[in-house]
């Protein structure tokens, strides 16, 4: 995988964490609210983003794996929590540490 992007996608996450955490803050301080996070996501374009990562992170995995070790993990990222699926959804008391 080229350093440079890896780098553009350090840099990509990097943004999402610190712009999620202070609009989580912003939150709590109700100074923002879910509209605020939607423009984020949109306005920032991290859907797409976070897609090209996943991508290009996935191929440097299926080039140094083996097809099971790859297949294992396909399996466990499918194992993940995924909002919008019912009793999966993430709630107040239920966050990732």
């Amino acid at each position: 995988m080229p350093l440079s992007e890896v780098v553009a996608i350090l840099q990509d996450l990097n943004e999402f964490v610190v712009s999620l955490d202070r609009l989580g803050s912003g939150q709590a301080f109700e100074t923002a609210d879910e509209c605020t996070v939607g423009k984020f996501i949109a306005d920032w374009d991290v859907t797409r983003r976070l897609a090209h990562a996943r991508h290009v992170i996935d191929v440097a995995l299926d080039a140094q794996l083996s097809e099971e070790e790859n297949a294992e993990i396909d399996s466990l990222c499918e194992q993940g929590r995924f909002f919008g699926m019912g009793s999966a959804d993430v709630t107040s008391t239920d966050r990732p540490t």
